[in-house]
């Protein structure tokens, strides 16, 4: 499934960009961090962020929102609240006090696992997969599988910032998950 760039992406997509802050060389050299912090620490900007994914899901509305640990925890809770649907944490391993289901993904060096509760979605739940990046796409790869694993499908998967260079877009579109971002920094 091709990577989804909507008409709201093309109008909030560089409003949104132009309060990304780049950090060189973090947390390495030659890194150029895509610090999304600006984006939260305005009350107008993050309306406006939070209104581009609000107006995508409202006229098909998810029954549960999944964020990703830690600032899909932020977005994808005010997403949920604004389309009146519940929202479900997807935790780093050892986090979350109650059974879990466990999915372990490969990272540039070694592993991470992440983990959701058992009883987080039902069978056949239609649940929004929500996170700050698209980097190298393990994280939301794994969220989704998690999901699959109790039987919900995943609509779609959803992010603020795409970084194609890296590869993890076309990789969850070559896994069968339909992404949609607000700013692509192809190329830069």
């Amino acid at each position: 499934m091709p990577h989804t760039v909507s008409d709201d992406a093309f109008h909030f997509g560089p409003y949104l960009r132009r309060h990304i802050r780049t950090v060189p060389d973090w947390p390495a050299p030659g890194v150029q961090f895509r610090d999304i912090t600006p984006l939260l620490q305005d009350p107008k900007v993050f309306r406006v962020l939070i209104d581009a994914f609000v107006h995508r899901y409202m006229d098909r509305r998810p029954d549960v929102v999944a964020g990703l640990d830690a600032r899909g925890f932020i977005l994808g809770s005010v997403v949920a609240y604004e389309l009146g649907v519940g929202f479900v944490p997807i935790r780093k391993k050892g986090k979350l006090p109650f059974t879990t289901v466990a999915e372990t993904y490969e990272l540039e060096y070694g592993s991470a696992t992440v983990e959701l509760h058992t009883d987080a979605v039902k069978p056949g739940d239609q649940v929004l997969l929500i996170d700050d990046l698209i980097a190298t796409g393990g994280t939301m790869m794994a969220g989704k599988k998690l999901l699959e694993k109790l039987g919900a499908t995943v609509m779609e998967g959803a992010a603020i910032v795409d970084l194609p260079e890296l590869g993890g877009s076309k990789r969850l579109a070559e896994g069968g998950l339909p992404l949609f971002t607000l700013v692509d920094y192809a190329g830069h």
